[in-house]
């Protein structure tokens, strides 16, 4: 009996390893459908057909009527508190200005830096490092 167990068990062990081999050489397929379906919006080809791409003029123009919509809402509710009513526009503005940390002024301050250095190789004047940083800060939003 237990001669025979040993022989099962090495047959049962290898038909598992064939039949895994097996059904993981006819898988590929399904493997590259992982996350992609009727909920994923992940790669954007599955995307709805009305709705506009990211960074795209309506997609600014939709986004901005929807934070419109958050700022009113936000003001009825202030009103009921019996608080003044705060300047949607300004609170707009302030939502959609774009945030500059200080690791980011510092990279366009190193690149400004480099444009100097060129600058100066080519004989060319340099430029004033900050108010060549704001203008460029101020290019982005």
């Amino acid at each position: 009996m237990q001669q025979a167990f040993g022989i099962v068990l090495f047959a049962v062990v290898g038909i598992a390893a064939v039949v895994a081999v097996v059904l993981f050489a006819g898988s590929g397929e399904v493997y590259k459908q992982i996350g992609k379906g009727a909920l994923s919006l992940r790669d954007g080809s599955d995307r709805p057909d009305g709705e506009p791409v990211a960074g795209s003029a309506q997609a600014t123009a939709e986004r901005d009527v929807e934070l419109r919509q958050m700022l009113e809402a936000k003001n009825a509710r202030r009103a009921r508190r019996g608080e003044p009513p705060l300047d949607i526009e300004a609170q707009l503005a302030a939502l959609v200005r774009p945030q500059i940390d200080v690791g980011l002024e510092g990279e366009i301050r190193d690149l400004v830096i480099a444009r100097n250095a060129r600058r100066a190789r080519r004989g060319q004047p340099p430029l004033d490092v900050d108010s060549e940083v704001a203008r460029q800060i101020s290019e982005l939003g």
